[in-house]
């Protein structure tokens, strides 16, 4: 199985410090949704492992969640591209849970799910944290300099087999290119 990990807000949504509260507020990055298209045409099935402690912090409900999981879905279909499953931590840092990245549970309900080792599968995102679950699952850490993946550059807090691009589209090229 081919398997691509994204997160969600900074890779393939623009980010925002007050979270993402609504559909309307979820606002896909320039390329984002052609480079799931354009894996999921190179045989690619993408998956989200995403924190979304505002379900947490009680900005949003599991349903107004869904809803904005439904209008991303919807745009990656008028663009032939799908997420096959989307997973997530609802909870906040102080609820110290084993699913919040950098932790582990995330990728661990990828394995599982999919029966699949995750060494070397590509994972991408956007912070610190998402590289350092991906690097401890054995999974390829790539950078993405959209979202907060600047700053993170910038400040070198990644781990050392880390690869970076400029956004989602560069990142899908050179996983099919290296396929």
């Amino acid at each position: 199985m081919k398997l691509v990990i994204l997160d969600r807000d900074g890779v393939i949504n623009k980010d925002s410090v007050h979270s993402i509260k609504s559909p309307e507020e979820w606002v896909p990055i320039e390329g984002s949704l052609e480079a799931i298209s354009l894996l999921n045409k190179n045989g690619y099935t993408v998956v989200v492992a995403t924190n979304q402690s505002a379900i947490g912090k009680k900005l949003i409900s599991n349903v107004t969640l869904d809803n904005i999981h439904k209008k991303m879905q919807d745009l990656l279909d008028k663009k032939k591209g799908k997420i096959d499953k989307i997973f997530y931590c609802p909870h906040v840092k102080e609820d110290d849970c084993a699913c919040r990245k950098p932790k582990t549970g995330l990728m661990q309900k990828i394995k599982e799910h999919y029966s699949i080792n995750l060494e070397k599968i590509p994972a991408i995102g956007d912070s610190t944290r998402d590289l350092e679950a991906y690097s401890k699952s054995e999974a390829q850490p790539i950078l993405v300099r959209t979202g907060n993946g600047k700053d993170v550059e910038k400040k070198k807090s990644f781990p050392s087999n880390t690869l970076i691009f400029d956004n989602l589209l560069e990142a899908s090229k050179f996983i099919i290119k290296m396929e």
